[in-house]
C-alpha cells in the first residue's frame, strides 16, 4: 500500500492543476445537487419493532385523526381563581378558537370543558391535534403554532405553545467556528508558516464542503436525523485537519532532509498517508458497524459521518499532495527555506529518486525537544506512570455506572425557548407527570370487543401505582380503535416513570379479544433508550475485537493490539464518567453553560465508543507505527519507544488540541444534544491522545520491551502485510537506481 501511495502522491503533485481543477468540479456539483435536491431533516427517533412504533403504525393505520403530533399550549391567568370568571372563560374560548383555525391542526380541546385547569384555577392546558407527523410540520404551521395568543399575552396573561410539534433541526451558528479559529491557531504555532496552515485548513475545509454538500445531496432520497449532519460537520472538520496535518507535516521534513518537493511528497503520502488511510478505514469500519444493532436512525447518522470521513482521506491523499506542489518549500518556515539541503533532487521521470535514505539520524537538537525528554522520563519511570494512569482513570470512571439514557425532552432545553417555557409552566401548574404523558391504544376486531376492553383497560390503569389520571377514551369513526392519555405521578425522564412504562404493560397484556398497546412520546423514548442500551455491550465486543484484529494486522503483535485495546476500553470508561457527573448529575455544569441536568441522550455511549475507536486508534497507529519502524531497523526496544514519541509527540499533540478545539467548539450551542456530544468527544479525545496514548502506551511498551513484538510464526504467515510503515517502500526505493549520486 505504502508504494501504491508513493506513487499516487507524486502523480496528483506532477498534476496538480488537474487534481485541485477535479476537486473543484465535485465541490461545485455536490453543492448544486445539494441546493436541487436537499430534502427534510427528521427529529423524531423511530424504533421498529417496539411496542410504541406498533401502537404508532396501527393508529396511523386505523385512527390517523389520532397519530399526527400534538401540542399543548400551557395558559397562566394573572390571579388564582380567574379561569372560573366570564372574562378568563372568554379568553381562553378565544385560545382554542386561534388554534383550532391553525393551518395543519385537526381540532384544539378547550380545557375548560375537559378539566384540564389547576386546582387553583390559574393553569389550563389546550390540547391541539396536527394532521401529520411532527416531521412533516412545515416551519409556517410551526410559527402560526407558535404565536397563538397574542390578545391573551396584552391582557396579562402567560400564554406558552409547547409539546412535541416544537421539535425542529439544531441550529448551526457562530460559535462553533470558534474551534475552527483556534485549530488554524495551533496549525501556525505548529508549522511557523501561514502558507502550510492555511493550505492545511483550506484542503480540510474543501473535503468537509465536498461531504457535507453531498451529505444534504442524498437527504432527498434518505431520511436523516436533524443531529446526523452536525455529527458528520464534527467529523469532517476534525479528521480532515489532522489527516492534512500528518501528511504536511512527513513532507516538510521530507524536505529538510533534502529531497526534492515531488520526491518529498510522494514519501509523505506513502508513509503518513498510510497511516491516514488505514486511520480513515477504522474512522469508517466503526461508524458503519452501528448498523449491526440494527437501529435505523443510529445506522443512517454512521454512515453519513462515515461518508464524510472518506472524503477527509481522499481529499488528503490527492488534493494535499497537489497543494504542496504550488507551495514548494514556502511551506516550510521563513527561516528555513534558504537552508542548503544535502540531497539532490529527483527528475520528472518517474524512475529518478534521490539516494538520500529515507529515515534520518535524529540530531542532538531534535533529542532535546518535549517530546524525547516527555517519553525518557515516562520511560524511566513507567511502573509509577502506569499506576497513577489507571487510578486516575479509575477515580473518572466512577460516575459511569449511574448513566441512565434518554431521549433529549424540553425539560432540559435552553432556558427562554419556547419548549422549555412551555415545560415549566406545565410543571408549575399542574406537576412533572403533565409534561409526560402516556397514550393507550385499545383496537378490537369489533367495535364491541374495543367498548367491553376498554373499561378493563382503565380500570387497571386506574390501579396502577404512579398513575395521577386517566383521561376519558377517544374513538376512532369506525369504534375499533380507543385512545387513551394516562397522565403519570413523575416527569418524564425520572426511573419511576419508567417502572410505569413496564407496570401498565404488564398489568394490561392479558385483556381478552383487544390489542392493548402503550406509546407516546415519554414510552418511545423509554422503548429507544432501553435498545440501545442492550446493543451497548455488543457494539463495545464488536469494535474491541476489531481493534485487535487491525493493530495484529498493523503492527505483526500480539501485545500491541491488547494494550491498545485496554487502553481504548480506559478512554471509553472515564470519558462516560465525566459526561455523567457534568450532564447528568451537574457537577461543573456552568463552565459548559448547561442550564438543567439530566439523563444522557440515549444513543450518545453507543456514537462515543464508535467515533473513539477511531480516533484512538489513528493516535495508535501515528505513534506506534513509528517505534516499529526504528525497532525494525536496529534500535533498541526502549530507544524505539523513545524515538517514536520524540518524533510523533509534536504531530499528535497538534492534532489532538485540534480535535478538541473543533468539538469543544459545538459545547457552546445551546442545543444539549449536541452540546453533550462535543463535551463528551472533546474530552474524549484529551484523554486518549495526552493520558493513554503519550503517557501510558509509552510506558507499557517500554515495561514490554522486545515482547511488545512478538507474533507466533503462525500467525504472522497467516496475516496479511498491509506495510503501514513503509517497509516495501523503502524497500522499492533502495532498488531503485538513482540517476545522481
Amino acid at each position: 500500500m505504502a508504494t501504491l501511495l508513493y506513487r499516487l502522491g507524486r502523480g496528483a503533485l506532477r498534476r496538480r492543476r488537474l487534481v485541485v481543477a477535479l476537486w473543484l468540479v465535485v465541490l461545485v456539483a455536490a453543492g448544486l445537487a445539494a441546493a436541487t435536491l436537499r430534502g427534510p431533516t427528521a427529529s423524531n427517533f423511530t424504533m421498529p419493532g417496539t411496542e410504541s412504533q406498533r401502537a404508532l403504525d396501527l393508529l396511523a393505520d386505523q385512527f390517523p385523526a389520532a397519530s399526527g403530533a400534538t401540542g399543548t399550549i400551557a395558559v397562566k391567568a394573572p390571579a388564582d381563581g380567574q379561569l372560573a370568571t366570564p372574562q378568563g372563560q372568554a379568553v381562553v374560548q378565544e385560545l382554542v378558537q386561534q388554534a383550532s383555525a391553525l393551518p395543519g391542526v385537526v381540532g384544539a380541546v378547550n380545557p375548560l370543558q375537559v378539566g384540564a385547569v389547576s386546582p387553583n384555577g390559574r393553569y389550563a392546558l389546550v390540547q391541539v391535534q396536527f394532521a401529520s407527523g411532527g416531521d412533516d410540520v412545515t416551519d409556517e404551521q410551526r410559527t402560526a403554532y407558535e404565536q397563538v395568543g397574542a390578545a391573551a399575552k396584552a391582557q396579562g396573561w402567560q400564554v406558552a405553545p409547547g409539546g412535541e410539534v416544537l421539535g425542529g433541526e439544531p441550529e448551526i451558528g457562530s460559535t462553533e467556528a470558534l474551534g475552527v479559529l483556534v485549530a488554524a491557531i495551533v496549525l501556525i504555532i505548529t508549522f511557523g508558516s501561514l502558507v502550510a496552515a492555511g493550505m492545511t485548513m483550506l484542503n480540510a475545509l474543501i473535503g468537509v464542503g465536498a461531504g457535507m454538500a453531498g451529505l444534504f445531496a442524498l437527504s432527498g432520497v434518505v431520511q436523516l436525523t436533524s443531529t446526523a449532519p452536525i455529527l458528520a460537520l464534527m467529523l469532517g472538520l476534525a479528521v480532515g485537519i489532522d489527516y492534512s496535518l500528518f501528511i504536511t507535516s512527513r513532507h516538510r521534513q521530507n524536505l529538510l532532509d533534502g529531497l526534492s518537493p515531488e520526491e518529498a511528497v510522494g514519501r509523505a503520502v506513502g508513509t503518513a498517508g498510510s497511516a491516514v488511510v488505514f486511520a480513515g478505514a477504522t474512522v469508517v469500519i466503526a461508524l458503519a458497524g452501528l448498523a449491526v444493532v440494527d437501529i435505523p436512525f443510529l445506522t443512517v447518522m454512521g454512515l453519513a459521518a462515515a461518508g464524510t470521513v472518506t472524503v477527509a482521506v481522499l481529499v488528503a491523499i490527492t488534493l494535499q499532495p497537489a497543494l504542496l506542489g504550488f507551495a514548494g518549500r514556502r511551506v516550510l518556515p521563513r527561516r528555513l527555506r534558504s537552508v542548503p539541503t544535502d540531497g539532490t533532487a529527483a527528475d520528472e521521470d518517474d524512475s529518478d529518486v534521490t539516494d538520500r535514505p529515507a529515515a534520518t539520524t535524529t540530531t542532538t537538537e531534535e533529542r532535546n525537544r518535549f517530546g524525547f525528554r516527555w517519553a525518557r522520563l515516562v520511560t524511566r519511570f513507567r511502573v509509577p506512570v502506569i499506576l497513577v494512569g489507571l487510578l486516575g482513570l479509575g477515580l473518572l470512571a466512577l460516575p459511569t455506572p449511574d448513566m441512565r439514557l434518554a431521549l433529549p425532552g424540553a425539560a432540559t432545553a435552553a432556558v427562554g425557548s419556547p419548549a422549555r417555557v412551555a415545560n415549566d409552566l406545565t410543571v408549575e401548574g399542574f406537576g412533572a407527570g403533565f409534561t409526560g404523558r402516556l397514550a393507550v391504544v385499545v383496537a378490537g376486531d369489533t367495535p364491541q370487543a374495543t367498548s367491553a376492553a376498554v373499561p378493563q383497560v382503565t380500570a387497571l390503569l386506574q390501579r396502577t401505582e404512579n398513575v395521577l389520571a386517566v383521561a376519558p377514551p377517544q374513538l376512532s369513526p369506525d369504534g375499533r380503535t380507543a385512545l387513551l392519555g394516562v397522565v403519570p405521578k413523575t416527569g418524564p425522564t425520572d426511573e419511576a416513570t419508567e417502572t410505569l412504562v413496564h407496570d401498565i404493560r404488564g398489568a394490561v397484556s392479558g385483556i381478552p379479544d383487544a390489542d392493548v398497546l402503550l406509546t407516546g412520546v415519554t414510552a418511545i423514548g423509554i422503548d429507544v433508550s432501553e435498545k440501545l442500551s442492550d446493543a451497548l455491550p455488543i457494539y463495545l465486543l464488536l469494535v474491541v475485537g476489531l481493534s485487535v484484529l487491525l493493530l495484529m494486522l498493523v503492527f505483526r503483535s500480539l501485545l500491541v493490539p491488547i494494550k491498545a485495546a485496554l487502553g481504548f476500553l480506559l478512554t471509553v470508561a472515564a470519558t462516560f464518567g465525566i459526561t455523567v457527573a457534568v450532564f447528568q448529575q451537574g457537577h461543573l455544569a456552568d463552565l459548559v453553560g448547561l442550564d438543567t441536568p439530566g439523563p444522557l441522550i440515549s444513543f450518545l455511549p453507543i456514537l462515543l465508543i464508535g467515533i473513539l475507536f477511531g480516533l484512538a486508534m489513528d493516535y495508535e497507529v501515528f505513534l506506534v507505527s513509528r517505534m516499529r519502524e526504528d525497532f525494525v531497523h536496529g534500535e533498541t526496544a526502549r530507544q524505539a519507544t523513545i524515538s517514536g514519541m520524540g518524533h510523533g509527540a509534536r504531530v499528535v499533540t497538534a492534532a489532538a488540541l485540534i480535535m478538541i478545539s473543533v468539538f469543544g467548539g459545538f459545547v457552546f450551542l445551546e442545543d444539549p444534544v449536541i452540546k453533550s456530544m462535543g463535551f463528551a468527544l472533546a474530552i474524549g479525545v484529551a484523554i486518549d491522545a495526552f493520558v493513554v496514548r503519550m503517557t501510558i502506551v509509552p510506558a507499557v511498551m517500554s515495561l514490554l520491551g522486545d515482547r511488545a513484538w512478538w507474533l507466533p510464526r503462525w500467525l504472522n504467515r497467516a496475516l496479511p502485510n498491509v506495510d503501514i510503515e513503509g517497509e516495501g517502500l523503502r524497500t522499492h526505493l533502495e532498488d531503485r537506481t538513482p540517476t545522481r549520486v
